[in-house]
């Protein structure tokens, strides 16, 4: 266990232990208990599908005993009798050892099911579990399928003092957006990848959020890490729990399933990219994809940025890959994490006039952004984007942020918050003759 995992949790149990009665063997044993799985389920996540509109797909563990798991799912009604309704959906079940990973791992059964032909624009009601224990009922509601107001969040890093720390900022967005469609996590979820402890502050921080938004998330670095044991010189692997506790689509490269793909929402196309390994087969997927593309508004999220924001980094294959791409199809937002900091810009050409006399910006592909939500935090990159050829427009560090955007017809607005709900951050993009014109 993590320094700082042991200083996340340490709150939790402190009123009944003293440091001259307990040994940090004891503190790991009780720390490890309180991560450990039970025959009740629990990291129940919805995650977003290839069409949101008809389909969900709902993820939980129990203790590994647990061979049998379904989930009970009904339109939701205002009193208690919807569930007489409820249809039955067996889970297909997934064993996995983070002890192959780490030494204070364990055996847990995953569970995930994939629900199809949904009601568009509807709101259910389901649990998951077995015959004998069983969640409380939760919320979602499909996305339309017709042409609507769609809106998000998104969020980088939560990573290190998730459980102390993050958990304010998520809150603090669903109290923003409590009707946002999907929830974007743009990497390093966690800061050691296989590591159930740190999995369980995620679960914990984001409580009923996560069993009621779908999720889109993409791994960090840190999801990649050595098993135990293994030499420096062999491959990180992605966290030995991603797989079995996402439900993401398998609709990207093969090899890439779950951590590379793509989300199609009536008006608008979420590609989720992988920045950590192949990134030029990623490169060949992308383009493909765009090619089909018939969406009015496209979106990629992904871990390492085009565009450094911190110093010290500088992600070259990402950028030699990815940006002429971005730049060909006009994509209009990259929404980005690794730097523990803040900064919003764009690659821009001349200036014109909007609706209403508002000056704007026609720009060059989309608008870059790097953002942090958790508490690890590193200096600004004062050198800035333009040795890039594009422009920082606002910055920000040492602040904790989470970002609400919302898209209505030719209109996309973008706000992010810090961790107290304060308004930090704000432009518009305005969809004019196939190209975006930029409100600072």
């Amino acid at each position: 266990m993590s320094n700082k995992t042991f200083f996340s949790l340490l709150f939790l149990f402190i009123v009944s232990l003293t440091s001259s009665q307990t040994t940090m063997k004891e503190i790991n044993e009780i720390v490890k208990e309180w991560a450990s799985p039970t025959k009740f389920p629990d990291h129940i996540v919805l995650s977003a599908t290839e069409d949101p509109s008809r389909s969900i797909a709902i993820n939980w563990r129990t203790e590994a005993n647990n061979k049998v798991g379904f989930v009970e799912l009904a339109l939701a009604g205002p009193g208690p009798y919807f569930k007489k309704n409820s249809k039955k959906y067996k889970a297909v079940r997934t064993v996995v050892d983070s002890e192959i990973a780490y030494k204070e791992g364990f055996k847990a059964s995953y569970f995930e099911v994939q629900i199809d032909q949904l009601i568009p624009n509807t709101i259910y009601a389901y649990r998951v579990g077995d015959f004998h224990f069983k969640s409380e009922w939760h919320h979602f509601k499909t996305a339309n399928n017709l042409s609507t107001p769609i809106s998000f969040l998104y969020v980088g890093d939560a990573q290190n003092y998730i459980l102390e720390l993050w958990s304010r900022v998520i809150r603090n967005a669903y109290k923003t957006a409590p009707d946002a469609d999907f929830f974007i996590h743009a990497g390093d979820l966690v800061d050691e990848g296989h590591e159930e402890i740190d999995w369980n502050e995620w679960f914990a921080a984001g409580g009923f959020i996560h069993s009621e938004i779908p999720a889109i998330a993409v791994p960090g670095n840190h999801e990649y890490r050595y098993l135990d044991g293994s030499l420096f010189s062999q491959d990180e692997v992605l966290s030995v729990q991603w797989n079995a506790q996402f439900g993401f689509p398998k609709n990207g490269p093969k090899e890439l399933e779950k951590t590379c793909y793509y989300i199609d929402y009536p008006d608008l196309k979420i590609i989720a990219l992988n920045s950590n390994i192949k990134i030029k087969r990623q490169a060949k997927w992308l383009r493909e994809v765009l090619t089909k593309n018939d969406k009015k508004w496209t979106i990629v999220t992904y871990h390492h940025p085009v565009f450094s924001a911190s110093s010290m980094r500088n992600n070259t294959e990402v950028r030699s890959q990815w940006q002429p791409i971005f730049e060909e199809f006009n994509l209009d937002l990259a929404l980005q994490g690794h730097d523990h900091t803040y900064a919003r810009g764009a690659i821009y050409e001349k200036p014109v006039l909007v609706k209403n006399d508002v000056e704007g910006n026609n720009i060059v592909g989309p608008v870059y952004v790097v953002s942090v939500s958790g508490a690890k935090m590193y200096s600004l990159d004062k050198s800035g984007w333009d040795k890039f050829g594009a422009t920082q427009d606002k910055t920000g560090e040492r602040i904790q942020l989470f970002q609400h955007i919302s898209i209505d017809g030719d209109r996309l607005i973008y706000r992010s918050f810090d961790a107290t709900g304060a308004l930090f951050d704000r432009f518009e993009l305005h969809k004019k003759n196939g190209k975006n014109i930029y409100i600072d």
